[in-house]
């Protein structure tokens, strides 16, 4: 496979996870301001756009309160923001249409009608049509439906690894700054049994779409610890960040033996030291050592593996040094 392919292939997957977990957290966070008062929703969006690492200055906003509108255009459809999601569709789309004899026929069909029904929206539409029916059409029908259409019509090559590590990469880094920005705000309320703070890690649990999950698993009693527990170790949950490292070590192999470079593949060796840091670790530790800490350490090793990935695959050494 031509670099240029693995490179499109990657940051195309990369860039739908990136809109579908930006989606999420507006819907979530849109419903759960509707009964709240202003200031305890401009926390709420002040931890939204520090999971997602934006300078509250970039909307006017460094000590004032956060007003909606701004922060919607700036997430939703202000295409020059870089991490709007119609912006992020719209690399997405364009890293597609330059492979575009790589992928399926179905797989370009859809991410083009969700590139189309997003470009066409702006934030009077956005507020008139529904916000919600907005946000699950590009989560539910949009990002979904392509990975669903990706599984099905794609031969699961080595192209298709190139498509998971861009996707669980990215999944790993969004979860671990959603649980990096609730935390230390929860922290002096840890175990605080008030109904605010129950819905405070409801919403977390509903921002990676885990909260039914969690019910199946410890009933429907919120604890902090285990909320942690669920998010960060829970192997069967595909938000968790142990799934998705699995499966970032799962895609590594299976592309170093699809191209026969196994000697020396140092992409699946970062990848299987983050796995094993997840895989043999305890959330009473994690708590102990500090939950923040652990979680820089996994978006440190996922940016190492990022750089492994072009180093190894889009742009080796031995050609950057020519």
């Amino acid at each position: 496979m031509l670099s240029r392919v693995a490179d499109s292939l990657y940051w195309l997957s990369r860039y739908l996870e990136r809109a579908e977990h930006t989606a999420r957290l507006l819907d979530v966070n849109l419903d759960e301001t509707l009964d709240q008062n202003p200031a305890a929703a401009s926390l709420r969006w002040r931890l939204l756009l520090q999971s997602l690492q934006v300078d509250p200055a970039a909307l006017g906003g460094a000590d004032e309160p956060l007003e909606v509108n701004p922060l919607v255009k700036f997430l939703a459809v202000d295409g020059s923001n870089p991490v709007s999601i119609a912006a992020c569709i719209g690399t997405a789309r364009e890293n597609a249409r330059q492979i575009r004899e790589q992928i399926s026929s179905e797989m370009w069909l859809q991410i083009n009608r969700l590139y189309q029904h997003v470009r066409g929206t702006t934030l009077r539409t956005f507020w008139r049509n529904s916000p919600h029916d907005f946000l699950q059409r590009v989560v539910k029908e949009g990002v979904h439906m392509f990975q669903g259409v990706t599984d099905a019509t794609m031969s699961h090559g080595e192209g298709w690894h190139f498509l998971q590590l861009g996707r669980y990469v990215e999944r790993a880094q969004g979860t671990t700054g959603l649980l990096k920005a609730h935390f230390p705000h929860n922290s002096s309320e840890f175990y605080s049994e008030s109904v605010e703070n129950d819905l405070e890690w409801i919403a977390l649990l509903k921002s990676c779409t885990s909260f039914e999950a969690y019910c199946k698993v410890y009933t429907v009693t919120i604890r902090p610890d285990w909320v942690a527990e669920f998010l960060l170790l829970n192997p069967e949950s595909p938000r968790s960040v142990r799934f998705a490292t699995d499966r970032i070590l799962d895609s590594s192999r299976a592309i170093a033996l699809l191209t026969g470079k196994m000697s020396r593949d140092s992409v699946s060796r970062f990848a299987g030291r983050l796995s094993s840091l997840l895989d043999y670790a305890s959330v009473e530790e994690i708590l102990a050592d500090g939950l923040p800490e652990t979680c820089e350490e996994v978006q440190k090793q996922c940016a190492r593996i990022h750089q492994e990935i072009y180093e190894r695959y889009i742009q080796p050494r031995e050609i950057l040094l020519s």
